[in-house]
C-alpha cells in the first residue's frame, strides 16, 4: 500500500449492502513508514524506496540544453538582469460529473464484454488482454455515451479488475463502481509540478538564457509517468525562445494518489509557472508586460526542432491584440495605477501555445467507416470518442461537407465505441479528435463518393468527372442539372437484379503532421488587501485554433475551459495530511470548484488561421482554454497589489501570507 487510497481488497457481492457489509469484513495489518508527501522528501538521501526497482524515487530524469556556446559562458555577458524565482502548482482532480464506472461478464464462449465509462475503448482492450493473459479478441469493450472525462479516463482505471473478478464467478456480471471520494484520490489526479527558473535578461528586455528545473510529484503510480513533465518543460524553449537553454526534469514517486492525465497534460503547470516569471522579468526589466511578451514571444515562421511544427501565421500577436482591444488594456492600465485604498484593481496576461494530437512522440493513426443507406443519408463509425465535446456533431459536419450531402444531419454517427465493430481509433485525448479524424473522414468520404459517381455513371451514361454531389443530389457539373437523389441511387444500387451493391468506403489515415495551436487569456480583477479576497471581474480566451467548424461548439469548449482555469487559479486544491498522506477534503463540499456564482462574464473569441497541414484547416482546441487562465489571474493580482504571488492556487490563506510578509497588511 503506497499511498492512502490505495487498493487492498476486492470483495464481490449480490448487492450494494452485502459488499459494503464483506469490505468491513477485511481486515489489513500494517507496517507503518513515514509518509514521503513532497518530492524534496522522497528524492532525499536515505528515503524509503516506494518501489523495488526504483531504489531513488525516481522514475525519470531527463534534459535538454540549447545554444551554440556553452551557458556558463552565455550567462557571463556583461550587464545581465537576474530573475530566479520558484513556482508551485497544486494537484487537483478532474471533477468530471459521470464517476468512473464499468461491469463486465462473460459469454458461454468465455468472451469477455466489458462496457465502460472511457476515452480509450481500443487501448483498454489492450490492456485488459495484458492483465489477464488472454487473446484481446476474447476481450470486447463498449463505450456508451459518458458523463466527462478530462483525461482521469484516459487509464485503464478498474476495467481489467472488473473483467478478471467475472471470470471468478463463472462469468456472471460484476459491476465496479466508484464513490465521489474513492474517485477524488483511488484514480488519477493532475500533477502537482515545482518549477525553478532562472532568467538572465538584457537591459532592453529581451532574454538572453534561461535555465529551469521541473519537479512532478507522480504520487504512488507510474500512469502517464513523465511525459506530462516532459511536455511541461519542452514548453519553455518553444513559447519564449531565447539563445541559450538548460531545462531539467524530474518525475518522482510520493506516498500521494497516482497523477496522470489531465485536461491540458502538463501545459496549465508551465503555462502558470513561465507566464508568471515572464511577468517578474518585466517587472525587473520596467516593461509593460504585454510589451514584453511581444518582444519575445514565438515569432512567425519559428519551427521546433523536434516536432517540426511551424508557426506558420503571427498567431500570438494577433490574439494578444484582440484580447487587449476587448479588455481596454492601456486604459484601464493608467486608471487602474492610481488606486492606492484598500481595494485595487489589476489586469493581467497571459499566453500558452499547445500541440495537436502526439506526433511524432507517439502513433497517430484513425480509421472510418462509411455506408450509404437507402434514403440517401451516410451512416459513420469511427474509433475516436465523443465523451461530451460535441465530436460527433463535428464529425457529422466533415462528412457531409466531403461527400456532398449538404446537410450534416443526413450523416448518423454512431456515438456508441464498440471495439468488436468501430474501426479502430485511439480515443480522446490531446486534443487530437477532430485534426486526426478529419483526416480519415476526409479520405473515407472521398473514397465513398468516388464509388456513388462511379454508380451513378451507369446509371445515367455520364463521365464520372462531369459529375458531382451536392445537397444530396447527383449533378452535372458542365450544366447543373440534377441527375438524381442519392436516395434513388442507393435504391438501384441495392435492389438492381444484375449488379446489386451496397455502397460502402473504410480507411486508415497515419497521420504524420503536428500543429501549433495558440492564444492568450486578459484578466481584470478587484483586490481587497484587509479581507485577502480576490474578484474577477473580466476574463477573455482569444484563441487561433484554425478554421472553426463549429462555432457554437468552439466557444463552449472554451468556455468550459475557462471555469476549469479559474477554479486552478483561486480556489481548487486537493488537501493532505502532511504527516500521514490521508487526504482532508475528498469531496463537493470541501475540494472548492469555481461554479457560476465565481464567473463573470466568459468571453471568447477566435483568430481563425486555417492550419495548412490539416484536412479541414482545423488544430487543438479541447485542453488549451484550461491553460492560460491562472496565471492570467495571477498576473492582474501582481499588477493590483504589487505582490507576486509564486504558487496556486491563490487563497486568501496565501494572499494574507504574502500581504503581510510585503507590509500590505500589519498586525
Amino acid at each position: 500500500v503506497r499511498y492512502y487510497g490505495d487498493d487492498v481488497a476486492a470483495v464481490i457481492a449480490e448487492d450494494e449492502i452485502a459488499a459494503v457489509k464483506a469490505a468491513r469484513l477485511v481486515k489489513v495489518h500494517y507496517e507503518e513508514y513515514p509518509a514521503l508527501v513532497d518530492v524534496a522528501d522522497a528524492m532525499a538521501e536515505g528515503a524509503v524506496a516506494m518501489h523495488d526497482n526504483v531504489p531513488d524515487n525516481i522514475l525519470k530524469h531527463t534534459s535538454f540544453a540549447l545554444g551554440d556556446e556553452s551557458f556558463d559562458e552565455a550567462v557571463k555577458e556583461k550587464g545581465l538582469i537576474l530573475v530566479d524565482q520558484t513556482y508551485d502548482t497544486q494537484r487537483v482532480q478532474h471533477c468530471h460529473i459521470e464517476l468512473p464506472v464499468s461491469f463486465a461478464y462473460q459469454d458461454g464462449n468465455g468472451k469477455i464484454t466489458v462496457t465502460t465509462s472511457t476515452q480509450i475503448p481500443h487501448i483498454v482492450r489492450r490492456v485488459i488482454g495484458q492483465a489477464l493473459g488472454i487473446p484481446w479478441g476474447q476481450v470486447r469493450v463498449i463505450k456508451p455515451y459518458i458523463g466527462g472525462g478530462f483525461g482521469n479516463k484516459q487509464d485503464a482505471l478498474y476495467e481489467p479488475l472488473c473483467a478478471w473478478c467475472s471470470t471468478q464467478v463463472n462469468g456472471r456480471c460484476v459491476r465496479i463502481d466508484c464513490s465521489r471520494e474513492e474517485t477524488f484520490v483511488s484514480n488519477r489526479v493532475r500533477h502537482a509540478i515545482r518549477f525553478h527558473i532562472v532568467s538572465w535578461l538584457r537591459k532592453d528586455g529581451q532574454l538572453a538564457a534561461r535555465k529551469v528545473e521541473c519537479f512532478s510529484n507522480q504520487g504512488a503510480y507510474a500512469s502517464h509517468g513523465h511525459s506530462i513533465c516532459a511536455k511541461a518543460l519542452g514548453s519553455f524553449a518553444q513559447i519564449y525562445p531565447c539563445d541559450h537553454m538548460e531545462c531539467d526534469g524530474w518525475t518522482v514517486f510520493t506516498n500521494r494518489p497516482a497523477a496522470g492525465a489531465m485536461r491540458g497534460y502538463g501545459m496549465p503547470q508551465a503555462s502558470f509557472a513561465d507566464e508568471s516569471n515572464v511577468d517578474d522579468c518585466a517587472k525587473a526589466v520596467g516593461m509593460d508586460p504585454l510589451a514584453f511578451r511581444m518582444q519575445n514571444i514565438m515569432p512567425q515562421g519559428y519551427e521546433d526542432g523536434f516536432s517540426h511544427n511551424v508557426n506558420y501565421d503571427d498567431s500570438f500577436r494577433q490574439c494578444l491584440e484582440a484580447g487587449k482591444k476587448y479588455i481596454d488594456y492601456d486604459r484601464k492600465l493608467a486608471e487602474f495605477a492610481k488606486d492606492t485604498g484598500p481595494v485595487r484593481r489589476g489586469i493581467g496576461v497571459a499566453t500558452f501555445w499547445y500541440n495537436t494530437a502526439v506526433y511524432p512522440i507517439s502513433l497517430e493513426t484513425s480509421s472510418n467507416r462509411m455506408q450509404l443507406n437507402l434514403d440517401g443519408s451516410v451512416t459513420m463509425q469511427c474509433g475516436e470518442t465523443e465523451i461530451g465535446q460535441g465530436a460527433d456533431t463535428v464529425y457529422a459536419q466533415m462528412a457531409a461537407d466531403v461527400v456532398g450531402l449538404g446537410d450534416y444531419r443526413r450523416v448518423h454517427v454512431v456515438s456508441c465505441q464498440d471495439t468488436d465493430i468501430t474501426p479502430t481509433g485511439l480515443g480522446a485525448y490531446a486534443s487530437r479528435q477532430t485534426y486526426v479524424a478529419g483526416f480519415s473522414i476526409r479520405q473515407t468520404g472521398l473514397l465513398l463518393k468516388e464509388k456513388i459517381l462511379d454508380y451513378a455513371a451507369k446509371l445515367t451514361r455520364q463521365a464520372v468527372y462531369n459529375m458531382d454531389i451536392a445537397d444530396g443530389n447527383i449533378v452535372r457539373t458542365t450544366d447543373g442539372k440534377v441527375l438524381m437523389s442519392l436516395s434513388e441511387l442507393a435504391m438501384h444500387a441495392q435492389y438492381n437484379p444484375n449488379d446489386s451493391l451496397h455502397i460502402t468506403a473504410e480507411s486508415t489515415y497515419t497521420i504524420r503532421n503536428n500543429a501549433y495551436s495558440f492564444g492568450c487569456t486578459f484578466a481584470e480583477v478587484e483586490v481587497d488587501i484587509p479581507m485577502c479576497k480576490v474578484t474577477l471581474k473580466d476574463i477573455i480566451n482569444v484563441h487561433d485554433c484554425g478554421r472553426l467548424v463549429n462555432p457554437a461548439l468552439a466557444e463552449a469548449q472554451v468556455h468550459g475551459g475557462m471555469s476549469m482555469a479559474i477554479g486552478y487559479g483561486l480556489s481548487e486544491q486537493l488537501l493532505f495530511d502532511e504527516k500521514t498522506g490521508r487526504p482532508l477534503n475528498n469531496n463537493l463540499l470541501d475540494y472548492k470548484l469555481s461554479t457560476i456564482m465565481d464567473h463573470p462574464h466568459l468571453e471568447a473569441q477566435f483568430v481563425e488561421n486555417a492550419e495548412p497541414t490539416s484536412a479541414f484547416g482545423t488544430k487543438a482546441l479541447g485542453e488549451p482554454p484550461a491553460c492560460s487562465g491562472a496565471p492570467a489571474i495571477r498576473n492582474a493580482i501582481y499588477n493590483a497589489t504589487g505582490v507576486a504571488i509564486g504558487q496556486d492556487p491563490i487563497t486568501p490563506h496565501v494572499l494574507f501570507r504574502r500581504f503581510t510578509e510585503e507590509g500590505l497588511i500589519r498586525d
